[in-house]
């Protein structure tokens, strides 16, 4: 065999290469050539809730400042040292109950010299009377002087007038006597006493002495604004029939005992543009006091077969109210509705919608008319606490909607 030379070995190697490297180049090029094919649009995924249809009632509420009925403040009438404290502070007392004591010695002293001078203008008065039916018979067989009759007529009268007076200032030194004892006026809960025995006290001074409220029923004041109080009378044409009325505590409890309306004041502060509004509760067991606070509700009406969606799901545009329905077929229709009142975290539909209508409570910002969707259930938060239903209000966090 004969042998291949070493230059005709090398050079066929050299080839070899060479071509392999072309091959691998020409599929680079033809690779980079090539157009990569776009990917399917990915399909949407949203959160759906069926369109809830039931009765709702419609409500109202302001938030309340409770108060006694009766404050009666407490003060003392007459000056002189606090010697005594016959209540428990904040216990129930009666009407008529002695609160404080003043040393009294001051006072039965102007009793008993009131009492002295009364006798003495009465015996005064006895005597002038005694000489006037002396004089009169002696006058009339003119056995004295017109001019004597008259004189003995006006001491008369002076010394009456002088035991009334007296008769007053003796009214008057008892009635201060009787002011030593400060007694409540009314039967309710006595506050924290406001001075301390051995104080000197006056009428003049600048704080009570306390205050006792009666507390059954008691009073929650609120304020409404013209736009409810004008809503208030214009659904409210049987004025006989009360408005139910619930308490809610600033625990969030509710209070068992239904209260009613009370006052509206006469006129519009002008400073807030609010109606003044007074509540009675009752208060069986003294356990609401004056000061606490209470959110109160008012039931102005039910509505029958009120449709719900979640405010979340409904999106203002320029004044238009739009929620995103999905279809048997997945796909999502964009629909303007009409709403009404607000239920908690849910609005009522008045117009747009149907009972089992499925609307995009999240993910609505990610969808047009005719879009498909992928459906999920929407997992709704917490209940929050109802706030009142006012009509008007907008949704409170508006999202962008696509337009198809």
């Amino acid at each position: 065999m004969t042998p291949i030379p070493l230059s005709f070995s090398a050079t066929h190697r050299t080839l070899r290469y060479t071509a392999a490297g072309l091959a691998a180049i020409s599929l680079l090029i033809t690779a980079a050539c090539e157009k990569p094919k776009a990917a399917a649009p990915a399909v949407p995924v949203v959160d759906v809730v069926t369109v809830a249809q039931r009765d709702v009632p419609i409500y109202m509420e302001w938030i309340g400042s409770l108060d006694g009925n009766i404050n009666a403040v407490i003060r003392p009438q007459v000056t002189g040292y606090l010697i005594k404290q016959n209540y428990r502070e904040g216990d129930l007392v009666k009407q008529g109950q002695p609160l404080f004591e003043i040393d009294p010695r001051t006072f039965e002293a102007a009793v008993d010299e009131a009492k002295g001078l009364r006798a003495q203008q009465a015996a005064r008065y006895e005597t002038t009377r005694a000489n006037l039916a002396r004089i009169k018979p002696l006058a009339a067989m003119n056995a004295v002087s017109q001019k004597d009759l008259d004189d003995t007529t006006g001491a008369d009268l002076s010394a009456k007038a002088s035991l009334e007076a007296a008769d007053a200032s003796l009214r008057t030194a008892k009635l201060n006597l009787a002011f030593t004892k400060i007694t409540s006026p009314v039967t309710g809960i006595a506050g924290i006493a406001k001075a301390q025995i051995g104080d000197l006290l006056s009428p003049s001074m600048p704080t009570e002495l306390t205050t006792v409220s009666t507390v059954d029923p008691i009073k929650v004041y609120f304020n409404i604004s013209e736009r409810e109080y004008l809503k208030v009378a214009g659904e409210r044409t049987d004025t006989s029939k009360q408005v139910p009325l619930e308490l809610f505590l600033v625990d969030g409890s509710l209070y068992p005992h239904p209260g009613k309306f009370f006052v509206l004041n006469r006129q519009v502060d002008a400073s807030t543009g609010t109606f003044k509004v007074a509540a009675l509760f009752p208060n069986p067991q003294s356990l609401l006091r004056p000061g606490q606070y209470g959110k109160v509700r008012a039931t102005m009406a039910v509505e029958k077969g009120a449709l719900l969606v979640p405010q979340r799901a409904v999106t203002e545009i320029q004044g238009k109210y739009l929620v995103a329905v999905v279809g048997a077929d997945n796909k999502a229709d964009i629909r303007p509705v009409t709403i009404g009142e607000r239920i908690g975290s849910d609005w009522i539909i008045s117009k747009g919608l149907q009972p089992g209508d499925q609307v995009i409570a999240e993910g609505t910002q990610k969808v047009r008319t005719g879009m498909t969707v992928s459906p999920k259930p929407f997992a709704a938060d917490a209940p929050a606490a109802a706030t009142p239903a006012k009509p008007g209000d907008k949704p409170a966090a508006p999202a962008p909607a696509s337009k198809g």
